[in-house]
């Protein structure tokens, strides 16, 4: 009886371990007379985990996972509040937010008679660079549209958004809504490069139990083989068991293919004279691949030939030189990558190649796996990942693959 006692306390442990995770608590005042701000927006951002500011301006998160994040605070009036904070087991922060009243900034409005057809090409084109292109962003839906703001770069063939509210997706794909405060977005049509930032807080869509259930199921597939999943893996030293082979990638650039801006120069020259087949030539030279002579090394790395622990507790770093080849061998991927090589005799595995941009190349993320400190080039299969794939920072897949 003593032994059958002591072995459901042992599987139990995780669970009570999962149930004592961190807690924060604080009170959201303004800044100049600390009056109590009630109604605040108060989230952890990419996380599930949001609330609102009770009367007294107090509020609480609990049941956080281990891991730094970026706490973010709105209110009507105020500027937005963010603060990067360190969450521990066992180790409650309390925070007082002050709030400043918001400075009013006009948009600089061009006003043309074709105005809304260019806003809506915009919004088709920021609908597919930012929710996606697969299944799920066919069932993902942008309820406010109206509060995004394009700028379109036409001699540099570059579309830019952000939003100073909340844009607010339903993605019924994985049954979650997402509030995003979008801060900066880009997508580079000669580079082919898409890159946005901001906050952004995930809540429960309702649904009957039948529903959840394949949500459940889609979030789990969501999440095998996504970065989130790699990063977790190297830190836990798990490549091999979850999946990952990760090997050294050698690459030069294409001498037949102009620097993107020359690209750009070209194609929006002969556009603007309107010389549709010298443009249709550039935009062919733009396709070919950017790379060649490409190799991928025989012997895989070891976790500890890439990971490197950093000062601050649940932080690690990533590094190695040129770029990372990660193959997800649980999964195939029949896309053709025109920048991605695959050796002949390597299986359809998901491929997705990392670049570091910082110098030093180094990238630090949590335990969360999270990039802290801007995202890395990401090319292949992460390349796809969109919003319609995007799950929040404290999200735990349901079963082992």
């Amino acid at each position: 009886m003593r032994f059958l006692r002591l072995l459901l306390l042992y599987l139990l442990l995780p669970i009570v371990a999962w149930a004592q995770l961190g807690t924060i608590t604080g009170k959201v005042v303004t800044k100049a007379s600390k009056t109590a701000i009630p109604q605040a927006s108060v989230f952890l951002s990419n996380s599930s985990f949001g609330t609102v500011s009770a009367g007294d301006g107090s509020f609480q998160l609990s049941k956080l996972r281990p891991g730094q994040y970026t706490l973010v605070v709105t209110s009507i009036g105020f500027q937005d509040y963010t603060q990067k904070i360190q969450v521990e087991e066992d180790k409650p922060l309390i925070i007082e937010i002050e709030m400043e009243p918001k400075v009013v900034e006009l948009h600089e409005v061009t006003i043309s008679t074709n105005s809304k057809a260019d806003w809506r090409r915009n919004f088709e084109q920021f609908k597919k660079d930012f929710l996606g292109q697969d299944d799920n962003a066919k069932l993902c839906q942008i309820l406010n549209p109206d509060v995004i703001y394009f700028t379109y770069h036409k001699k540099t063939l570059l579309l830019e958004a952000e939003t100073e509210k909340f844009l607010v997706i339903d993605n019924h794909a994985l049954g979650y809504r997402v509030k995003f405060l979008l801060k900066d977005f880009s997508s580079d049509g000669i580079a082919a490069v898409i890159r946005y930032g901001g906050e952004r807080l995930f809540e429960e869509l309702p649904g009957s139990a039948a529903q959840k259930k394949v949500w459940q199921k889609a979030r789990d597939d969501a999440y095998y083989g996504s970065s989130m999943q790699f990063y977790r893996a190297l830190y836990t030293d798990k490549l091999t068991e979850e999946g990952f082979e990760v090997r050294h990638l050698t690459r030069y650039l294409n001498p037949a293919r102009p620097s993107d801006q020359i690209l750009r120069q070209r194609i929006n020259k002969f556009k603007s004279l309107g010389m549709v087949d010298s443009a249709n030539y550039w935009v062919e030279i733009a396709n070919m691949s950017k790379y060649y002579m490409d190799k991928v090394s025989q012997t895989p790395y070891a976790s500890f030939e890439l990971l490197r622990q950093t000062q601050t507790p649940g932080v690690f770093a990533i590094t190695f030189p040129n770029y990372l080849y990660v193959m997800y061998t649980k999964k195939r991927d029949e896309t053709n990558y025109k920048d991605v090589f695959r050796p002949l005799d390597m299986p359809n595995y998901e491929i997705s190649v990392i670049t570091l941009p910082s110098n030093p190349p180094v990238a630090f993320f949590d335990k969360n796996g999270i990039v802290m400190n801007g995202e890395p080039l990401y090319e292949g299969t992460w390349s796809k990942s969109r919003l319609s794939q995007l799950l929040p920072v404290d999200y735990v897949p349901s079963e082992k693959r």
